[in-house]
Parts: structure tokens; C-alpha cells; sequence
């Protein structure tokens, strides 16, 4: 992880936990941030910095910087120079601190779908253009 990025890593940690929990907890979840950042933690270091779903390297430099503003202003512009920001994703579709840390884009892909639904959904892509692209 870049020296940038280890200073703003805590309070990043932090603000994925509380956001996850609160939503989790809306959705029936048990767990408490505590156990929330301490998954976090792990699934980050687990990552050994790639996507979970693709193997790409993540752009660690980029955590703490998204703003919402920017983000409407730029478009989809903005959105692609911030497709390998890592982020936070659940291993299952349960509420619960098990978690992958995957890229911006691949979080925003998967959305709510299994790993199984997403692998489906992947195949059928591959299948339909893989020979064409």
C-alpha cells in the first residue's frame, strides 16, 4: 500500500465499517463495527492489494479521495478514472462482516448478486462476445 494511503487507511477502515454495519443492521445483521473493521482489516490484507473478483492490482493511492461532487460534476469520466479505487464488498449476499475487497468497478458490476450469480452472469458475456472482442 502506498505511504499516501497508509496515512488515510484507519479513518478509511472506520468509515466502511460504520457505513456497512448501519446497512447491514437495516437488513437484519447482527454484527458491530468493531467486528466490521476487524473484517475489513483482514480482507484487506487477504487482498495482497488485488481485486478479489478480476486479480488486478487495486489503486490503493486512490482511498480517501472519492467526493460525491466531483463525481457528479465528472460524469462518467470520473467515474472510470476511479474503477480501480478499492472498496469493500461482501462474500455473500448476507449481512454480515465477511468480506472481499474488489475494485469500485467490480463492486459496482457485481451490485448485489452472489458469487454464483456473478459467475453466471460473466460465463453468459464471455459466451455471447468472447470471440468477437
Amino acid at each position: 500500500m502506498p505511504e499516501a494511503a497508509s496515512r488515510v487507511y484507519p479513518a478509511w477502515v472506520q468509515r466502511k465499517a460504520v457505513t456497512l454495519c448501519k446497512r447491514d443492521q437495516k437488513r437484519d445483521g447482527l454484527g458491530n463495527v468493531q467486528e466490521y473493521r476487524l473484517a475489513i482489516h483482514a480482507a484487506v490484507l487477504a487482498s495482497a492489494g488485488l481485486d478479489h473478483w478480476t486479480g488486478e492490482w487495486l489503486h490503493w493511492e486512490l482511498i480517501g479521495t472519492y467526493d460525491n461532487r466531483e463525481a457528479t460534476a465528472g460524469g462518467s469520466e470520473h467515474k472510470r478514472n476511479y474503477a480501480m479505487l478499492p472498496t469493500i464488498d461482501h462474500r455473500t449476499n448476507r449481512p454480515e462482516p465477511d468480506f472481499v475487497v474488489c475494485a469500485w468497478r467490480s463492486n459496482d458490476a457485481k451490485h448485489d448478486m452472489s458469487p454464483e450469480e456473478l459467475i453466471a452472469f460473466c460465463r453468459l458475456v464471455v459466451k455471447r462476445h468472447g470471440d468477437s472482442m
